[in-house]
């Protein structure tokens, strides 16, 4: 098991619970004195209180609702960058219990074009974030900068030289992958992973927006469906260097 974030909120809620309720049915009565008034409780028993019902709520939330994630790379841009805060929709691919992150509701699949936070397969205890491009079942080939999906070439079309932070000397294309239009980025002349790649059952192939800055399934191979932690959904907060991005803030990630 990996001892991530959701697993000392759960430790810490179960504790603090632990405590405030040992207390409460069975330490607390026996404090009372003869005149029925109640001595001190003790200190570790006031933090209990004090830390279990917001322990709790985070540990409900993130663990079932959304979870908080910082953009820590380039990989995605033109569509996420480096300092991006986002929430990811931990009930888009069904419900998923905290800490073993095993499926007990639901059976939604992630979408082809749907960017999705998963556990990094060499090492689950890092959590990823990229693009699905292929579905179980799929053939994925990416030769000379062009991305084919079943032997068909995926519709991209030039925008301009990308102009925004984190690259140089990049373009800006538009890309169509089933019915979900975003953009990536492609720097002439710059070699990046190709090849053929068949997506196994219950795995998916996915891929950074900016292609040739990017590790991905191209390098490592597919994501299997009980890595996945949710959907991307929406930028709240931009943080970097040079301040607060408030045009960032409150975007929809397509």
């Amino acid at each position: 098991m990996n001892f991530d974030f959701a697993f000392y909120l759960f430790m810490g809620s179960l504790i603090t619970g632990l405590i405030w309720a040992l207390d409460k049915w069975y330490l607390s009565p026996r404090r009372q004195t003869k005149d029925m008034t109640e001595s001190k409780e003790p200190v570790i028993v006031e933090y209990a209180k004090s830390f279990f019902p917001v322990l709790a709520i985070v540990f409900l939330l993130r663990g079932f609702v959304v979870e908080p994630f910082r953009i820590p790379s380039g990989s995605m841009i033109p569509t996420l960058n480096i300092g991006d805060f986002i929430l990811v929709s931990k009930s888009s691919y069904g419900v998923r219990l905290p800490v073993i992150n095993k499926l007990v509701l639901g059976d939604s699949k992630p979408q082809r074009g749907d960017v999705v936070v998963f556990r990094y397969p060499p090492d689950p205890s890092v959590d990823y974030i990229k693009r699905v491009i292929g579905l179980p079942g799929d053939r994925i080939v990416y030769r000379e900068k062009v991305l084919y999906v079943n032997d068909k070439p995926v519709s991209r079309a030039f925008v301009s030289q990308y102009t925004g932070p984190g690259e140089v000397r990049a373009n800006e294309h538009t890309e169509a992958l089933a019915e979900v239009m975003h953009s990536i980025l492609l720097k002439p002349g710059y070699l990046s992973p190709e090849g053929e790649y068949q997506v196994p059952a219950g795995h998916y192939f996915v891929m950074g927006d900016n292609r040739d800055n990017s590790r991905d399934s191209r390098v490592w191979g597919t994501v299997p469906d009980e890595n996945l932690v949710g959907k991307a959904v929406m930028i709240w907060m931009n943080w970097s260097d040079d301040g607060i991005d408030w045009k960032r803030l409150g975007n929809m990630i397509e």
